[in-house]
């Protein structure tokens, strides 16, 4: 039986929260990539644990945006969204399988990390509403993501990490286009909100 639906707390990921950015990450029960996957360069990508998670440690301090958001219920942290500005970072800029729809400074959501026993009670809802109050607040032009559409089927976390499009089509995000880029051999799509006031290139 599914529990409830829990009420979150939000916040940006800060270098007095390392500990828990790392309890969130380590306790998602998948094989972490310390949000650098996306993030950094080709080097950072593939280094190991310990040189990930040092960079990640480095990255609290930069931004904003920070490079993530936390969830907690009752003061526990349980799960972590990762966030980028797309026009600075890396492996976004250059890839091949999602291309850029335009040259704005959008803020990118990478990834949803939420720890087991946590999972569908709404945290990733949560931290995305988080996420788009925060850009709102900053002045971001918008919001994008790029998730699958399982069409209802149940997906693993190790390949649902990405975001549901389902959760983003009901925050009012619109589907832009189908990527090459998957994850759980579904193609990925390039979702965006564009948030009050922010020109677009439509």
């Amino acid at each position: 039986m599914e529990k409830p639906p829990a009420v979150a707390v939000i916040v940006p990921a800060t270098p007095d929260r390392w500990a828990d950015v790392r309890a969130a990450l380590d306790g998602s029960g998948e094989q972490g990539c310390w949000c650098q996957a996306w993030r950094g360069r080709d080097a950072v990508a593939k280094a190991n644990d310990e040189s990930r998670t040092a960079t990640l440690r480095r990255q609290l301090t930069e931004g904003p945006p920070p490079p993530g958001y936390l969830a907690y219920l009752d003061g526990m942290p349980v799960g972590w969204v990762g966030v980028g500005v797309r026009t600075e970072t890396p492996r976004l800029v250059n890839s091949r399988t999602i291309p850029a729809i335009d040259d704005l400074p959008v803020w990118s959501i990478g990834c949803f990390r939420i720890r087991p026993g946590h999972r569908r009670r709404g945290v990733a809802t949560a931290l995305l509403a988080g996420v788009i109050g925060a850009a709102r607040l900053a002045g971001a032009p918008g919001v994008e993501a790029y998730p699958i559409d399982p069409a209802g089927r149940r997906v693993d976390a190790g390949f649902a990490f990405v975001g549901i499009a389902s959760m983003f089509d009901a925050a009012g995000f619109r589907r832009v286009q189908v990527t090459d880029a998957q994850s759980a051999r579904l193609p990925r799509l390039l979702v965006r909100l564009d948030l009050k006031g922010a020109a677009t290139s439509d």
